[in-house]
């Protein structure tokens, strides 16, 4: 089974503050969110909430999507996360 990449958004329980991040391993980044286990801007902000999630086959690609949802507005992340996930 080849390896996967995801881009991925995090929230907190307001969904006032979002976090966009990567990586090769989703359900291990996904608890160790919740566990509030990496130090830095997704704890300080209690973004444990998973809103968001792309999958990709190549690295370079993930990294590549992770800064264009970084470098845009806050309106069009919550459009990205309405597309996928309307609740």
């Amino acid at each position: 089974m080849a390896k996967k990449y995801h881009v991925y958004i995090m929230s907190n329980a307001h969904h006032t503050v979002l976090y966009t991040g990567m990586t090769s391993d989703i359900i291990k980044r996904g608890w160790q969110y919740k566990q509030q286990l990496i130090d830095g801007f997704s704890k300080r902000y209690n973004c444990t909430k998973m809103v968001y999630i792309e999958e990709y086959n190549h690295p370079q690609d993930a990294i590549d999507r992770e800064k264009q949802i970084k470098a845009g507005s806050r309106k069009k992340k919550l459009e990205l996360i309405e597309e996928l996930n309307p609740n």
